[in-house]
């Protein structure tokens, strides 16, 4: 979403919950397409509560939220007592951006460093993406992100080429065009693409931002059967798209393949799933309440 595109106002769902369902509460949002999320832990004590705010365009209405929340505390085994309250908040664009300038700060995260723009950083050792705090997922501060954006800085070989299913800001094909820059490599073909149109818009500010604006093919939509192989396919999306995409994200990757957006409860139904296809060596990484796996094809 561009910054003409952008309503002058947004609404945030504000939940208190016990600190042990802050994932959960992230899950419900993602799961209700929030514009983005945030937990205020500031000066809070660990045992303490703390607040989850997901940002929306409008108001959703009270028995969608009530369901959304009571499916996340199933699937993560907590109790609806976990949640103390909710309510609706309405904000300005400036105060959205407030906020975040108020409570995100540079993520290291393996051998790159997440930032916003504002903030300045001195680590030569690592490559620095930064990420305007528009309205889209991957800001770096969510556990599926950091699986794979560590992944790639460990497993992604500059001159590869590299293929982003379900983009949001872009950071994961971001961060395989910086290590290609550091290398003086020649840019291979680097795609992203997502469904949201929005999330689009905000990929190429996002790359223009990092300098690599044009290196990188945004594109709205999903792989399908004419799309490219790429000898690096990562999928940060949810097991249940992932599901029906998987003997494709298999077939057109050439080397390496990431998939996320996993939690801890499905991983055996990844497995599972990647078992019936021949795979039985992936390598499943863990970070809280969710998984990533590492399909090596060649």
């Amino acid at each position: 979403m561009t910054d003409q595109q952008q309503p002058n106002e947004w609404f945030a769902l504000e939940v208190v919950a016990a600190s042990d369902a802050t994932e959960a509460i992230e899950f419900a949002m993602n799961e209700l397409e929030c514009l983005g999320s945030e937990i205020n832990s500031l000066r809070k004590k660990p045992s303490e509560d703390l607040t989850i705010s997901g940002y929306f365009e409008q108001e959703i209405d009270e028995e969608t939220v009530a369901e959304s929340i009571s499916y996340a505390l199933e699937v993560y085994g907590l109790s609806p007592e976990s949640v103390r309250g909710r309510s609706w908040r309405r904000i300005g664009k400036t105060d959205w951006l407030y906020d975040w300038k108020k409570h995100w700060k540079p993520t290291t995260i393996g051998s790159f460093v997440v930032s916003p723009p504002w903030e300045t950083v001195d680590d030569a050792d690592r490559h620095v993406i930064f990420i305007e705090p528009n309205m889209a997922f991957g800001t770096g501060t969510h556990a599926t992100t950091q699986l794979c954006l560590e992944a790639i800085g460990e497993i992604y070989r500059p001159g590869e080429t590299l293929l982003d299913v379900g983009t949001g800001t872009g950071i994961l094909a971001i961060g395989a065009a910086l290590m290609n820059a550091v290398a003086g490599r020649e840019m291979p073909r680097l795609t992203g693409c997502d469904l949201d149109a929005g999330s689009i818009d905000i990929a190429r500010e996002n790359a223009e931002l990092n300098n690599v604006g044009g290196t990188i093919d945004f594109y709205v939509g999903s792989i399908i059967e004419d799309s490219e192989p790429a000898d690096v396919v990562v999928a940060n999306l949810t097991i249940d798209v992932i599901k029906p995409l998987l003997d494709l994200l298999l077939a057109k990757s050439k080397r390496i393949l990431m998939l996320s957006g996993v939690l801890v409860e499905q991983r055996e139904e990844l497995v599972s799933e990647l078992e019936k296809r021949g795979i039985a060596d992936a390598a499943v990484r863990t970070s809280g309440e969710w998984v990533a796996a590492i399909i090596r094809r060649s």
